[in-house]
């Protein structure tokens, strides 16, 4: 995934927070969110769904707790969910989370071409991963998050982000959500469908120029699924 996304006031961000039973506090919103930068992470929490504020990079300076940026840490890759020793094993087994979103970015790697992505008539539920830190100085809870990608999903998607792509979650899929979202659900084994790419709702996907300027400069297509 190419590190950029938003979420934006709309019917479909109204129908997915209404599917999902949560609300959004405006602060949440933004028109462009890169990593490092606060989103908002639907959780479990004593036995309810939460919405709160999380960092968008899952491993923390333990003394700062700002995002240690010697680890590319905002994206966690599907092979590394099942690696004992990385980053993520135990996130995904213990704290998982919906990451929702309007549309997100990603670019071909040559640093010049750039693609909006959205779904068709639907907000997106970036499958995603949190983990929970104390502030000593002020007792808060601070939250750190990734989304989880996929490997590259279909032959027009090389021409788009050849390397991977990001998680998205049926969230209309009661059975799903709650699985997912309850940390005491540690079968993975379940999720396994889940890792192997495909489109589950129609993609829309326009060519834009500067990333943080969301600008189109060619007519959209789609990906169907």
């Amino acid at each position: 995934m190419c590190g950029r996304f938003n979420l934006i006031d709309s019917p479909e961000i109204q129908w997915l927070c209404e599917t999902l039973g949560i609300s959004l506090f405006p602060h949440q919103g933004s028109r462009d969110i890169a990593p490092g930068g606060t989103i908002a992470i639907v959780h479990n929490a004593g036995g309810q769904r939460k919405v709160s504020d999380a960092i968008w990079w899952l491993f923390l300076d333990h003394a700062t707790l700002k995002p240690n940026y010697k680890y590319a840490s905002f994206n966690s890759r599907y092979d590394k969910l099942s690696q004992k020793r990385s980053i993520s094993y135990q996130p995904y087994r213990e704290s998982r989370c919906i990451i929702p979103a309007s549309a997100f970015v990603e670019g071909l790697g040559d640093k010049k071409t750039y693609h909006k992505i959205e779904l068709e008539k639907s907000a997106i539920a970036f499958g995603g991963l949190y983990k929970e830190h104390l502030n000593r100085q002020t007792g808060e809870l601070v939250y750190s998050a990734s989304i989880i990608t996929l490997p590259p999903l279909v032959p027009q998607w090389n021409a788009i982000h050849p390397k991977s792509m990001p998680l998205m979650l049926d969230f209309e899929d009661e059975a799903l959500v709650e699985k997912w979202l309850d940390p005491e659900f540690s079968d993975v084994e379940e999720f396994e469908a889940l890792l192997e790419p495909r489109v589950q709702k129609n993609m829309v996907v326009t060519k834009i120029g500067k990333p943080s300027k969301w600008d189109p400069i060619e007519d959209s297509f789609m990906i169907r699924k």
